[in-house]
């Protein structure tokens, strides 16, 4: 959810103090976002993300789907819950990456794939996940660029991949 934090704040223009990420267990509604009248304005839909993909790209144009359409009165409730941010602290992560601005987010990205792909190969336990991204972001101060080019943010996702893959043997 990280990653859609700063997502949202560059498609949307708004700050990452009006940026909420709420846990929604049933996985129905896949973005809301609220008015200035405090309406509320969401995208719902069955808990496939291909739906949200197909609206993604089709925009502004909807297409006829075959899938079958919400019931909510079959799904009967919706519950929502502030994420556990013990549980959960890369999200701090992210929203600090996005707050940073510059390079940290290429930064803060790559070491999340990294981190992840070493995961599911065995070469991290989950909980070191956390501790390369925030060793890489870290590290990535001293260089930070706030203004930089497409180059040098390619330069920097390498470099924190590589940085990533030097952390996972201390983490691990």
């Amino acid at each position: 959810k990280g990653l859609e934090v700063i997502e949202a704040h560059y498609l949307f223009g708004a700050s990452y103090d009006q940026i909420d990420v709420v846990v929604h267990p049933q996985s129905i509604l896949h973005s809301a976002i609220e008015t200035k009248d405090t309406s509320v304005i969401g995208q719902l839909g069955w808990p496939d993300m291909r739906l949200p993909l197909v609206y993604a790209m089709s925009w502004p144009h909807r297409l006829e789907m075959p899938y079958e359409p919400l019931d909510l009165a079959k799904l009967g409730t919706m519950t929502f819950m502030a994420p556990d941010r013990q549980k959960y602290p890369s999200l701090d992560l992210s929203y600090s990456a996005g707050r940073t601005g510059g390079t940290m987010t290429a930064a803060l990205n790559a070491a999340n794939e990294q981190a992840n792909e070493m995961f599911r190969n065995g070469k991290i336990g989950y909980m070191d996940i956390f501790k390369v991204i925030e060793g890489t972001m870290e590290a990535h101060k001293k260089d930070l660029n706030m203004s930089p080019s497409l180059d040098e943010i390619v330069q920097v996702d390498t470099w924190a991949r590589t940085q990533a893959e030097e952390l996972s043997t201390i983490a691990a």
